[in-house]
């Protein structure tokens, strides 16, 4: 006779019933629906009876069918106090029997949550940027698109009259302020003199902004002369004097009346920099520069920042103001196409590529993020895998309570419970990890984040990350430990299957994936940033210094100035330029030459020096000469370089006749000179004299000197002819390191947080080992008997793990090689992504492992088998 079962048309839908209907039913409607089938298959045919049963069996799905008898023999009530605190004593009494992996739980789950929190922290800061001015969401700054030659390039800079044009014929604008960029001002107040950074801006710029005012109103910038201090640079001159109506001299030329004093700007704001203002007016009136420049639209050197009205949406707004120039007389070759770039993505969004925003640091947001979640997961696969690997060890726990009455559901809590108890232990050490780290993190990060601590909000997250960290690290270990049959495990047959080890192996291929991953990135964020330091300067950074010259007394002191610093045996070499060597001013499309493609307007950067510079900053000539005062035609010369050289086209360069202003002949070729980012192409640069427009002072110190003997010379003289001004001066060698610090700071962080995830992975690694290795105890016993070798029973005991590993590496690499590759396109200037990288990461994630399972495959192989046996 056939069973029930196999007379059955559909076995899984019978099952889906037995599952479904309450047990004290399951016979009777099973033999009903059975039996009906039978008959119908006589009677109607098979089809026929086949058809009819899904819909005698959709008929037993009803409440009355599903709804289960009481329980005559009551178990314990779930969720009662008594049975919680009972999960509670037990998870602690399991702590303390196994400290060893108590530790390395705690420690582990600690070490991933304070990298998650940093990552946070450091992603919180990010994203909050500009977010203390109140105006945020309506602020924009002006940019202009730009294309020389084919090339679409973006600048933050517009022309003066752009600022009353937005004021003044488009009512979107609320308000509209010119402004310098930052710049570097002597302060002084009686015998205190103070080098401070500040704007020149117009009155709206205040109340734009939102600064926030301790003394005086917004209004106080209408007057000419006068001027607001931040309340650390008040309180730097005045102390706790009342600073309104103090008197200031700026630049050792100007006084002007403390009318204003305002509140430092948070260390996250684009303005936190700006330790004064002053009125725009002020600029205008002492500088003859931009007086000529008030009307005109093609001298794009200033900043105009503006606020939008209420409902203004500033892509919609760009649009209008687009072609601005365009319309107007005499537009110029190079097409400038203005926009509004909103303070929203000044931050995050500083990047542009034919004219289009590319992104920006926005990518590291997200980068950061992933590996904070990334980290955690580690942490808490160490948790699952030490877990599931004790699992024989729990296994009698778990039959008994199953067979006096314990539930599936109970016995779930009970692991969660356990879980969340090392959870909240660890978020507490994870507390004061964080707390330890934020000082070296910051520096490395360039931040001042800090915990909150007073902030109930903080305190609500952090419940709730342990929550959810809690509920993924336990959530496996309490699903697989609660379903052991208690039949077997009482009998003493339960066994883990073969396979009850793949899930842990998957996830320690995971941890490695995500380690060598990390180790393949730092190590190439590394040998980028190496490959632009190793890149050619162009120029001798040693030994140079430069000087701002912020007072009208180093303008009228050049030759004494020189013959005085030379004469003291402390200065080589002596110039002067209109900026620092490490950067670049003043471009211009306003040049031809012999040959020109006729309707071309190419960018080149052009530079006014005296005629000392190139031996000052050692520049290399490859054809012609230096600048040289024995040549009185030489104000008149142009110097151009590589770049320069390349676009023209010169065949025979010297001699050429260069038009740009007024006709120049070319009497030298330098080697480019890299005086922006190291990662980008040089840009065609010329070098012309003018000792009317130069702003900074070069000097080479003599090598036969000591550096700070040597500068105490240079301050004697200095002091000489600008008595008011302090000597403040910079190296060109650390402002070139400048150049690398936002790459440095990526990379620290990066090794930072890939240190921790390998430690994580290490440490649970070290976990499994032990345990297997104890596990195997008796094997190891026997096989030492029986004359096996450490070295082959280390053998035995790591190459599981080296495979794991080995597989990691395989699967990390084409993940790295794309991510890594994405990342580099970012550069003009780029290493390579080596083969040996990956050889190198996987090797030493190999080593690293094996190095971290010896401890416990050897202490095992060295044990007494005598004792082991013993002990089995």
């Amino acid at each position: 006779m056939k069973t029930l079962k196999n007379k059955s048309p559909f076995p899984r839908l019978d099952e889906f019933l037995r599952r479904l209907v309450a047990p004290h039913l399951r016979e009777e409607i099973m033999g009903d629906l059975h039996e009906r089938y039978q008959r119908r298959t006589q009677r109607l045919g098979e089809s026929n009876a086949r058809q009819r049963y899904w819909r005698d069996a959709l008929t037993y799905v009803r409440w009355s069918n599903i709804k289960r008898k009481p329980n005559p023999y009551p178990t314990t009530y779930t969720y009662s106090p008594a049975m919680i605190r009972n999960y509670f004593k037990i998870a602690f009494r399991n702590l303390l029997k196994y400290k060893g992996y108590s530790f390395i739980n705690i420690f582990g789950l600690a070490t991933g949550m304070a990298v998650a929190m940093l990552i946070g922290l450091w992603v919180w800061d990010e994203l909050s940027f500009n977010k203390s001015h109140k105006n945020y969401d309506r602020i924009a700054q002006v940019w202009q698109f730009v294309n020389f030659d084919g090339t679409i390039s973006s600048y933050n800079s517009v022309p003066i009259p752009m600022a009353e044009e937005l004021r003044s014929k488009y009512p979107d604008f609320q308000a509209t302020s010119l402004s310098t960029y930052t710049r570097d001002v002597i302060l002084a107040a009686g015998e205190k003199k103070l080098t401070k950074s500040g704007n020149y801006v117009q009155p709206d710029f205040v109340d734009m902004m939102s600064f926030k005012m301790l003394a005086g109103s917004a209004d106080g910038l209408k007057d000419v002369h006068t001027i607001f201090l931040s309340e650390s640079v008040a309180k730097a001159f005045f102390g706790t004097e009342n600073p309104l109506n103090k008197i200031i001299r700026m630049g050792n030329k100007t006084d002007v009346k403390v009318t204003g004093v305002y509140e430092d700007l948070p260390y996250n704001s684009a303005f936190r920099d700006v330790l004064f203002l002053a009125p725009w007016e002020l600029f205008v009136a002492n500088d003859a520069y931009v007086k000529r420049a008030l009307d005109e639209w093609d001298e794009n050197s200033f900043q105009v920042f503006a606020q939008l009205r209420e409902g203004a949406s500033a892509e919609a707004v760009s649009a209008k103001i687009k072609d601005i120039r365009m319309k107007r007389k005499d537009p110029p070759g190079y097409k400038p196409a203005f926009f509004l770039h909103p303070m929203e993505q000044w931050h995050l969004y500083t990047d542009f590529k034919d004219g289009k925003n590319a992104g920006g640091i926005v990518y590291f947001v997200w980068l950061f993020g992933a590996i904070g979640v990334f980290v955690l997961l580690l942490a808490c696969i160490n948790f699952m895998n030490l877990s599931t690997a004790r699992s024989e060890k729990r296994a009698k726990e778990v039959g008994i309570r199953k067979s006096v009455g314990s539930v599936r559901g109970q016995l779930i809590f009970q692991f969660l419970s356990e879980s969340f108890v090392i959870t909240l232990m660890a978020f507490v050490v994870a507390l004061i990890f964080t707390q330890l780290a934020l000082p070296y993190f910051n520096e490395i990060a360039d931040k001042r984040v800090s915990i909150l601590w007073a902030n109930p909000w903080f305190w609500l997250f952090g419940l709730g990350f342990s929550v959810l960290t809690g509920l993924i690290a336990g959530s496996y270990p309490a699903l697989y430990l609660s379903s052991f049959q208690p039949i077997k495990v009482l009998k003493g047959t339960f066994k883990a299957s073969r396979f009850s080890s793949v899930p842990r192996k998957v996830l320690v291929v995971f941890q490695f994936t995500v380690s060598v991953t990390l180790v393949i990135g730092i190590i190439t964020v590394f040998r980028q940033i190496q490959h632009a330091k190793d890149r050619p300067s162009g120029y001798e950074r040693s030994s140079l210094v430069e000087i701002n010259m912020n007072t009208p007394e180093l303008y009228a002191n050049y030759e004494a100035l020189r013959n005085d610093l030379l004469n003291t045996g402390a200065v080589v070499e002596f110039a002067e330029s209109g900026g620092s060597i490490t950067s670049q001013y003043g471009g211009t499309t306003n040049i031809s030459w012999k040959g020109k493609t006729p309707n071309t307007q190419p960018l080149f950067m052009a530079n006014q020096v005296t005629h000392d510079f190139g031996k000052t900053v050692g520049w290399q000539l490859v054809q012609g000469r230096d600048f040289s005062r024995n040549f009185s035609t030489d104000s008149s010369a142009m110097i151009i370089n590589e770049a320069a050289l390349k676009l023209m086209g010169f065949k025979n360069p010297i001699g050429e006749i260069v038009r740009s202003g007024k006709e120049y002949k070319v009497i030298g070729v330098i080697k480019n000179m890299i005086r922006q980012s190291p990662f980008e192409p040089v840009n065609a640069a010329f070098y012309t004299i003018n000792y009317n427009a130069v702003n900074t002072i070069s000097f080479k110190l003599s090598p036969q000197l000591g550096t700070s003997k040597a500068l105490d010379k240079v301050a004697g003289i200095f002091k000489k002819y600008n008595p008011e001004a302090p000597f403040e001066y910079s190296f060109v060698d650390e402002a070139y390191g400048r150049k690398f610090s936002d790459e440095e700071r990526i990379g620290k962080l990066a090794a930072f947080f890939a240190l921790l995830a390998i430690l994580i992975s290490c440490l649970g690694l070290f976990g499994l080992a032990s345990f297997i290795a104890e596990q195997r105890i008796k094997e190891i016993g026997i096989r030492k008997v029986l004359g096996a070798s450490v070295a082959g029973l280390w053998q035995m005991l790591s190459k599981d793990f080296a495979l794991l590993v080995l597989i990691a590496c395989f699967i990390a690499a084409p993940i790295s090689y794309y991510l890594l590759n994405d990342w580099l396109q970012h550069y003009e200037y780029r290493t390579e992504l080596s083969w040996w990288i990956f050889a190198a990461a996987g090797l030493g994630a190999i080593a690293i492992a094996l190095l971290t399972v010896s401890y416990q495959a050897i202490k095992a192989a060295l044990m007494n088998p005598v004792k082991s046996l013993k002990t089995e």
